[in-house]
């Protein structure tokens, strides 16, 4: 694609950051159920926090948390959860943010306020958000969160694109939001999928240049380069 016309280009200044379980469980090496690429996109999901923060432009970081009974877990993760497989539980250090992504050492997610489908403030313009599958929208209140601040773009990053970022995504596009997809800020992204987001909209840019575009307008979408 070059270049994007006026009703998809994204908004800088209208945007905001979602990453999608960036959590102890599924991020660390050696960690219960820990997702293949994810330690390693860590940094570069810390430099958009980074950039976003410097902007107090909004962050909001989407997690999950599996009850101990599998009552709000994936069908197809239930019976894992219900025979003792202790991943992402409520209040513990394993479904806590990735230290690398908290705004202080001291933030730690409060599963009864993200239950509650409250956005948890973790510091200023950023929040926690509780998921109860495989979307950030499926189920939430995300949607009225972006539309009563503005925000009419969302830039995603984050842990295992073929599960909840793309579903994530596509959601995003079915409420007709403006699309960022980072992929290399993102574990399990391969060429074929980019090449479908794009078909629906999204931009795909590496995390350079999405700090570039956010910091200094930089327009990556007159070039076929992305």
């Amino acid at each position: 694609m070059i270049g994007m016309d006026s009703y998809v280009r994204p908004h800088g200044d209208r945007a905001a950051l979602l990453t999608i379980d960036v959590q102890n469980d599924v991020s660390l090496p050696g960690a219960p159920w820990e997702i293949e690429g994810t330690a390693a996109v860590v940094p570069r999901i810390r430099e958009l926090v980074a950039t976003f923060r410097d902007r107090n432009a909004p962050i909001v970081h989407v997690v999950r948390l599996y009850q101990d009974d599998g009552s709000n877990v994936d069908p197809c993760r239930r019976a894992a959860i219900e025979d003792g497989t202790g991943v992402l539980r409520p209040e513990t250090e394993g479904s806590q943010l990735v230290d690398a992504l908290k705004p202080s050492s001291a933030a730690s997610l409060d599963a009864d306020t993200l239950f509650a489908g409250a956005f948890q403030s973790l510091g200023p313009n950023e929040w926690a958000m509780y998921k109860p599958r495989w979307s950030a929208f499926h189920r939430t209140d995300l949607e009225a969160f972006v539309h009563a601040k503005s925000i009419d773009t969302v830039v995603i990053c984050g842990c295992n694109f073929p599960n909840c970022p793309r579903t994530t995504i596509y959601d995003a596009s079915q409420r007709d939001l403006r699309i960022v997809f980072v992929p290399d800020a993102t574990s399990g992204t391969y060429p074929r999928a980019l090449e479908e987001i794009k078909g629906i909209g999204a931009a795909v840019l590496n995390t350079q240049k999405t700090i570039d575009w956010m910091n200094d307008g930089t327009d990556p979408w007159e070039s076929s380069e992305r």
